[in-house]
């Protein structure tokens, strides 16, 4: 079969790869109808993430249609229509029972990584490199779902495939971000980041009942979409002193809730950006962590911050000071889409959820790697590139 490749740091291809099959009783075979671009692909792609091998298939965001099951699945028969957590879960883990999915004891095949890198290792994901256990990604014809019972879900039939597709990943890690950091009604939240993780976030926390929700970016268009689909205020850093206008807003108190949704290569106007640029280069820090430290800074005193974006390892200049002294709480994770999506599906169905704008560019497989250089580079107006296997 087709399928996007790693051929190394910046280099994609599509080539011919083998069909998958079942290996496990619990496994499932699903024809993949439409797979999704995500920003943190892009660090793989640059070479940030040092897991990955030639060969490797990308994609972690997909709906598709089951063409084989294995003897064990209960919940899935051939024909059904489904979108799938890009995280892989089993299910009956101590983890799992307390619904933090991600965190799956049995989910990443090849823990040995994560383990020395973070103490301990999280789930498996969907072409995410090998420190995630190397599982071929959705940017293909076919891809093997494991534990389908616990992370494939049926979509409605009133959810359109580009609806359902987003479920799989950016709205259930959107949603996280609002429910764990804590939103409640009333909440005043600032969101960093208006890519479609971001809108996600800034949308829960609005159907969460938070009185302002702000969205902070330098994209015109991405700002745009925020104001026409999700409702929230926005908030351009290249145009005014982010921590300063945010005090402004808020009565000179700060947001309730800080959402991070960028993640390791997060740009900062001024010379904070070359300071880290360098020192990421030079590999002195993996991560550049600059959209974290103002959500720190600008955070009300007994806040909440909570970090969305995909960090790898070790960051410079952090402000642990700021933190401890002002009583933040701060959380972050990996998505536990199992436990969101079928709420998001019934959402979803009932138009309180919608996600179809964030597919900007739509393309066959073939058109993979143009796909991700225009996705990268955020041409045309860019926020997300679809792939019609």
């Amino acid at each position: 079969m087709k399928a996007l490749q790693w051929r190394g740091v910046n280099k994609l291809a599509v080539g011919e790869v083998p069909d998958p099959e079942i290996r496990n009783r619990g496994d499932i075979i699903v024809k993949v109808k439409q797979t999704v671009t995500c920003g943190s692909d892009l660090h793989l792609l640059g070479g940030y993430i040092p897991f990955m091998e030639k060969g490797d298939v990308l994609g972690h965001e997909f709906v598709g249609e089951v063409v084989e099951t294995g003897a064990d699945v209960q919940r899935h028969r051939i024909g059904d229509r489904v979108v799938v957590s890009s995280f892989i879960a089993c299910g009956k883990c101590w983890f799992c029972s307390q619904k933090e999915y991600s965190l799956c004891d049995n989910g990443n095949t090849n823990p040995a990584i994560t383990e020395t890198l973070w103490g301990q290792a999280p789930g498996g994901c969907f072409g995410y490199s090998h420190a995630m256990g190397g599982n071929p990604g959705s940017h293909a014809e076919y891809i093997r779902v494991p534990f389908a019972d616990v992370g494939a879900f049926t979509v409605p039939d009133e959810v359109t495939d580009q609806r359902a597709l987003f479920a799989s990943d950016s709205a259930s890690t959107g949603w996280m971000g609002a429910d764990l950091g804590g939103v409640q009604p009333g909440d005043v939240v600032a969101v960093w980041g208006a890519g479609a993780v971001g809108q996600m976030a800034a949308r829960a926390a609005m159907l969460l009942g938070a009185d302002r929700v702000m969205v902070i970016d330098r994209y015109d268009n991405r700002l745009h979409q925020v104001e026409k689909h999700v409702g929230a205020e926005t908030i351009n850093y290249e145009q005014t002193n982010v921590a300063l206008e945010l005090r402004d807003r808020t009565g000179g108190r700060g947001p309730d809730v800080c959402i991070e949704a960028v993640g390791m290569e997060a740009h900062t106007p001024g010379p904070q950006q070359a300071y880290d640029q360098v020192k990421q280069q030079l590999r002195l820090q993996t991560d550049r962590p600059s959209a974290v430290r103002e959500a720190v800074h600008a955070c009300r005193k007994g806040g909440s911050v909570f970090v969305l974006g995909v960090f790898a390892g070790f960051v410079d200049k952090f402000p642990l000071g700021a933190l401890m002294n002002k009583g933040l709480t701060v959380r972050g994770a990996q998505m536990h889409g199992q436990r969101y999506i079928p709420m998001l599906l019934e959402r979803m169905a009932k138009g309180e959820l919608t996600t179809e704008h964030l597919a900007t560019h739509v393309m066959p497989l073939d058109e993979a790697p143009e796909g991700y250089r225009i996705f990268k580079e955020k041409e045309d107006g860019c926020v997300r590139s679809v792939f019609l296997p």
